[in-house]
């Protein structure tokens, strides 16, 4: 019976003692293009561009384009959308997919080289940008998440995404959809340095997005920076420096005007603690009006609720759709006859920026030119108005964000806490210590379409007077 054992035994060390062989699993990755003939976004783009149709469907076909992920859903800033360009570095051309997935950093990051069938497919422009899905009547869907591995291949390569550096002058719709960036820029002092400065999107007037006004130094220019209220960084606090800013060129949800879209706050580099805020141009008050008279408007010739025009004025819509108007009111708040009014209330405008611009004031011409005029409002809220003078803009609509403007600190301007019923003289402003041969005085409003946001400033009796 011992011997019985001491067998089992031996055979058991002995079995154990030999080295079994397991086959080892492959970890490589192998590039998985998908068969048939690649063509260029570009020329996906081109397409859609040249037809009569407001959709285009791809059957019947084994054509399929190449592209690097440039956005990521890792912050929550994007949302079921994967966003591609034709190159890592230099790219000519981009596109946005729609994607019925979360999450999907974790497969297409940013820089992952990719390949996109276009069989089933259809491409239309959704709110400003072209995009892929599926054909939804006359325009797409996200594309089901059953499809999306016969869809969108990944490739092995990940490269390194160099944004492509662009002027505020070169925004066009030929950057977007493009991996850029804007240099010598920073935010808006009044989102920044006030009292209370602003989130990327955690003010409680953010609905759906948060909407910053980002301007560059050199060339001067504005661009909105647009943040979901879903990104875990909206209640960061804007960087107050300048610097840079890498982001995807897009249209806004309307299609109203350009936005940057950011993947994480890392896309700043705002090291700079030197701001381009606009300099001061302060001469001082005068007693008196001048005895000549250059200009003067009471907009008792406008036509009521136009927007304000003749008499040399420029009246611009930097953003959003409300214009410089005329109106007449009675009430606590009445107007004086027809006064020149302004305001965002029911917009639907995430931000409303507008102009009025005096005629050229020939200050070569006069000595001691200076400037008054009387402002009231129906509750200001969060909305803005500045009083601004250049010597240096060009006089055209184009050229307005790119003059040098500087504040007419001196002007006094209804402000919220000020009755709203009440009409407030800015005071006798001078403008003699200002260098140049013409110049201008412009009233810039800056308000929101938000509940919180909507505030109305009214304008009258301008008189510009020298000796």
């Amino acid at each position: 019976m011992k011997s019985l054992i001491y067998s089992l035994i031996t055979i058991l060390v002995f079995t154990a003692c030999v080295e079994t062989e397991f086959e080892v699993p492959d970890l490589t990755e192998t590039e998985s293009i998908p068969s048939g003939t690649e063509v260029s976004i570009a020329s996906v783009l081109n397409n859609l561009a040249q037809s009569s149709e407001p959709v285009i469907s791809y059957r019947d076909t084994d054509t399929y384009i190449t592209g690097y992920v440039i956005s990521s859903d890792v912050a929550g800033n994007f949302f079921r959308e994967l966003i591609i360009q034709d190159a890592p570095e230099n790219p000519t051309a981009g596109i946005t997919l729609q994607l019925n997935q979360n999450a999907l950093y974790s497969i297409y990051e940013p820089g992952r080289k990719v390949y996109v069938k276009l069989y089933g497919l259809a491409v239309a422009e959704e709110n400003g940008v072209v995009q892929l899905g599926i054909r939804d009547g006359n325009g797409i869907t996200e594309i089901p998440a059953s499809l999306i591995p016969k869809t969108l291949f990944r490739s092995t390569e990940m490269a390194e995404l160099i944004p492509l550096s662009v002027s505020i002058t070169d925004i066009s719709a030929n950057l977007e959809n493009l991996y850029i960036s804007l240099e010598d820029a920073q935010f808006n002092r009044r989102e920044v340095l006030d009292e209370s400065p602003k989130t990327f999107a955690g003010e409680a007037n953010d609905e759906f997005d948060g909407i910053r006004l980002l301007e560059t130094c050199d060339p001067r220019g504005t661009i909105l920076v647009s943040t979901s209220t879903f990104a875990k960084f909206k209640s960061v606090n804007l960087p107050e420096g300048r610097g840079s800013i890498s982001g995807i060129l897009s249209r806004d949800f309307y299609d109203d005007f350009y936005i940057l879209r950011i993947n994480t706050v890392e896309s700043f580099s705002f090291s700079n603690p030197n701001r381009c805020d606009p300099a001061e141009l302060q001469c001082g008050l005068a007693e008196t009006e001048g005895s000549t008279m250059i200009f003067t408007d009471n907009f008792q010739t406008q036509t009521r609720n136009t927007p304000i025009t003749g008499n040399g004025w420029t009246n611009f819509v930097e953003y959003g759709t409300q214009a410089w108007e005329a109106y007449t009111a009675t009430g606590t708040n009445a107007s004086q006859g027809i006064s020149a009014r302004i305001d965002s209330y029911q917009s639907g405008n995430p931000l409303s920026v507008g102009w009025l611009i005096t005629p050229p004031i020939d200050l070569a011409a006069y000595s001691e030119v200076r400037i008054r005029f009387e402002t009231s409002s129906s509750f200001a809220d969060a909305s803005e108005l500045d009083v601004l003078f250049s010597t240096d803009w060009d006089g055209t609509p184009e050229g307005v964000t790119q003059a040098n403007w500087l504040v007419l600190g001196d002007a006094f301007v209804i402000r919220d806490q000020d009755f709203f019923g009440d009409w407030y003289s800015s005071g006798i402003v001078k403008l003699s210590c200002a260098t140049g041969e013409t110049g201008y005085v412009a009233f810039r409003y800056t308000g929101s379409g938000a509940e919180a946001a909507d505030g109305t400033y009214q304008l009258d009796n301008i008189s510009i007077t020298a000796d």
